[in-house]
């Protein structure tokens, strides 16, 4: 290259993915991390399924506008629930956050979750980390496409059955199964399954670990939300430094206690499903799952180590040796229970708000079209809407009032039946004699109230216009 030719230099931005081959492990935190699968899997697939008053016990029925939750029938009027539960997990991911990091990623989230369900089915068809890492470096055999695709029709089938029982939660998963039976769905339909499938199978299967280092937010935000007094997973640099595989050698002689522990056997990093190395310190792509502590444990078990040189822990805790009862006391800290105190606030009323929620709901509609108009008598009219709405799964029996003006009574029924969760407009005409009242706009109270011993009663307020 001539002295005048310009250097060029390439810069890449984004970082060849590196095949990262997860350690199985077993240990306390690995039979954790499985009952969080077996829980909410068995929740996710087996709801859909249960069956409460002659439906399906959660149904978000999105055609009919209700959502069925149990003995709870929610319309779109109860929007404020929703938007109370969406802030009632928000406080709760800030309060484990702040007490245990990203124990929601490692236990619970559902990227995780399918992950591990995924690398489950990858090693019962391919083997052991070894024997997956060596067929992947053979070349393409009878054997190696029959294992491949074996894994990939599994993990296909699992991504089509997940995106089924999605559909299921919208769809009457009874109605649903008949029309996938005899492949009768319509396009929404089909395109949901396919869609929530394919993302299960891609995220699960393909992405893994990429999903909670470059997509997943939280992994970037999540260091805003704990302090040093967070439990989260840490290397015990004073105790495993300087790191060597002569460790090992002097783990159980009598200068054990003088001896680094860490052997660098790299057993944390292979445990690891993100593949990072914990040693190096805290790191956003950790998330919290403690493969590498069952890791390191199982390795102090067969050297004669002790155990803990990865641990839950806190930054406080390893600086300055605290005991766990010492660790304890600084994470209740005011910031935790100020998240605990608002989130019991907040579900109390939740709950208190739903047990006093009333099963009927009225809107009155004024008709525009007539203001107010003299009729026979020497009456005064006013005609109106009432938007009722049975949200019980029982049919009641309801009789309407009209008060607020001299003399003003219903010039029709003052009884009507609604069936369960029924909706239905129902017009009503009102009177008052002629000089009751003012000239212009008057307030009167409509009430709904159930005669069939139901508790249910509504007030709601509207205008009656007398000509002047």
């Amino acid at each position: 290259m001539s002295e005048s030719a310009p250097h060029i230099a390439i810069v890449k931005m984004y970082q060849a993915r590196q095949q990262i081959y997860p350690r199985d492990v077993n240990g306390r935190y690995a039979s954790l991390r499985w009952l969080c699968v077996w829980l909410t899997q068995l929740m996710f697939y087996g709801l859909p399924w249960l069956n409460w008053n002659g439906r399906q016990a959660v149904l978000f029925d999105l055609a009919a506008r209700k959502f069925y939750l149990f003995g709870v029938v929610l319309w779109p009027q109860d929007f404020i629930y929703l938007a109370a539960l969406l802030i009632i997990c928000a406080f709760a991911l800030f309060l484990f956050t702040a007490v245990a990091g990203r124990v929601w990623c490692g236990y619970a989230c559902p990227q995780t979750v399918y992950t591990k369900i995924f690398l489950w089915i990858e090693r019962k068809i391919e083997g052991p980390r070894s024997a997956r890492m060596r067929l992947d470096r053979q070349p393409w055999s009878v054997v190696k496409l029959l294992r491949k695709s074996g894994k990939h029709l599994a993990w296909g089938a699992l991504g089509l059955w997940t995106g089924f029982t999605f559909v299921g939660y919208f769809t009457p998963v009874h109605q649903l199964a008949r029309e996938v039976s005899v492949l009768g769905l319509g396009p929404w339909q089909w395109f949901w399954i396919l869609f929530y499938g394919f993302a299960t199978y891609g995220n699960a299967g393909w992405m893994r670990e990429q999903v909670c280092k470059y997509m997943c937010p939280y992994a970037r935000f999540q260091s805003a939300m704990f302090d040093r007094d967070s439990l989260i997973i840490t290397y015990d640099a004073e105790r495993g430094e300087p790191r060597a595989a002569s460790n090992a050698a002097t783990a159980t002689s009598s200068s054990a206690s003088s001896a680094a522990a860490c052997i660098d056997c790299s057993m944390c990093v292979q445990a690891c499903p993100t593949g990072i190395d914990i040693r190096a310190g805290l790191q956003y792509m950790c998330i919290g799952c403690a493969a590498c502590i069952d890791a390191c444990n199982m390795v102090m078990d067969k050297i004669g180590g002790r155990r803990g040189l990865v641990r839950y822990a806190t930054e406080n805790a390893i600086a300055g040796g605290l005991s766990k009862a010492q660790i304890w006391r600084r994470i209740w800290r005011p910031r935790v229970l100020i998240y605990s105190a608002v989130m019991l606030a907040l579900v109390t009323v939740l709950l208190t708000s739903l047990g006093m929620r009333v099963a009927l709901k009225v809107d009155v509609i004024r008709d525009r079209g007539s203001m107010g108009r003299e009729v026979e008598n020497d009456m005064i009219e006013n005609v109106y809407r009432l938007q009722m709405i049975n949200t019980d799964e029982t049919a009641h029996r309801y009789r309407i009032s009209v008060s607020g003006v001299d003399g003003i009574v219903l010039a029709t029924t003052d009884q009507v039946t609604l069936a369960a969760t029924e909706t239905r407009l129902v017009p009503v005409r009102v009177r008052t004699p002629h000089g009751a009242g003012r000239g212009g706009s008057n307030r009167i109270v409509f009430e709904v109230q159930a005669i069939d011993g139901s508790t249910s009663r509504v007030r709601e307020k509207a205008a009656f216009f007398i000509p002047r």
